[in-house]
């Protein structure tokens, strides 16, 4: 099986769902990062090796095709696998048996196999960088996930969902999205997708004091405002910077009119050290700079 979609889109949480659907639900679902390993050690997570088939090989340790023995391996950015890497594999899917690094022989592989892609196969194929009878062998079955900004009725019930999913790590109680929120979301291009909504409910649940995530106070920084706004030349991480900015203003602001600009007090509460309170003053301009200098 082969999945396809921008990065963000859910390509592992779809190949979840297909495991927990399928006949395999009771066995392990192992994922692998193909674009997260160099060559050699992609072979050795994947293929598992004997002892000593490498200097560092002390003992033997099996790979993840037999530690996903039964159920499903999922193969994410398959794209990034190196062409020798790629040959090894088939043989895995053509032969449904597989090798480790300095074995002599064979072992079966009981596994079912979902991969996935942000790039274009073919193209990749056209190229060179990727094995024709590959593409053909994890192409029997294709889904290709949308991007969210394609599939708008989508986002709120994520938001929902998120909000639900989110707010026990925070401990408390989920917030609800007033109408400007919401209209905000709807508007955004999301060119993180599914995970771009995911960390921008995540930052704005954090600061929602009231229990309600408004535009101007949670959502502004962090979404485009309105369709005009060109949103693909700006990161998460900008926003995200820029609403931790805010809430340190706020914080500090607070604390200082608390306690009558005395620093000692301020990192007592803050616990932290008095040269970082002055430091958090100075930043924001917060009380009089000549005495957040003091030493």
């Amino acid at each position: 099986m082969l999945i396809t979609g921008e990065s963000g889109t859910g390509k592992e949480v779809l190949a979840r769902f297909v495991h927990r659907a399928s006949a395999r639900r009771n066995g392990p679902f192992v994922a692998l990062n193909c674009a997260a390993l160099p060559e050699q050690l992609l072979e050795s997570e994947l293929f598992g090796y004997e002892r000593g088939a490498f200097t560092s090989a002390q003992q033997a340790k099996p790979g993840q095709i037999e530690m996903a023995a039964g159920g499903v391996l999922f193969l994410d950015e398959v794209s990034e696998m190196s062409l020798a890497a790629q040959a090894k594999f088939l043989r895995v899917l053509q032969e449904r048996e597989f090798q480790r690094l300095g074995a002599t022989r064979a072992i079966k592989a009981n596994v079912r196999v979902v991969a996935a892609t942000n790039r274009d196969l073919r193209k990749a194929v056209e190229r060179g960088t990727f094995r024709e009878d590959l593409f053909y062998r994890l192409q029997v079955f294709d889904i290709a996930i949308a991007p969210l900004r394609d599939r708008r009725s989508d986002i709120l019930p994520l938001a929902e969902a998120f909000l639900h999913e989110i707010a026990p790590s925070l401990g408390r109680p989920p917030a609800t999205l007033a109408s400007d929120a919401r209209q905000a979301l709807l508007r955004h291009d999301w060119p993180g997708n599914v995970r771009e909504l995911r960390n921008v409910i995540a930052v704005a649940l954090a600061f929602a004091k009231d229990g309600s995530i408004d535009l101007a106070q949670h959502l502004a920084p962090l979404v485009a405002a309105s369709e005009s706004t060109p949103t693909r030349g700006r990161t998460f991480q900008d926003a995200k910077r820029e609403v931790l900015a805010r809430f340190e203003r706020e914080y500090f602001t607070a604390l200082y009119a608390e306690c009558n600009g005395n620093v000692s007090e301020i990192g007592r509460r803050a616990a932290m050290e008095r040269a970082h309170v002055r430091g958090y003053l100075r930043r924001h301009g917060i009380g009089d700079p000549k005495k957040s200098s003091e030493p």
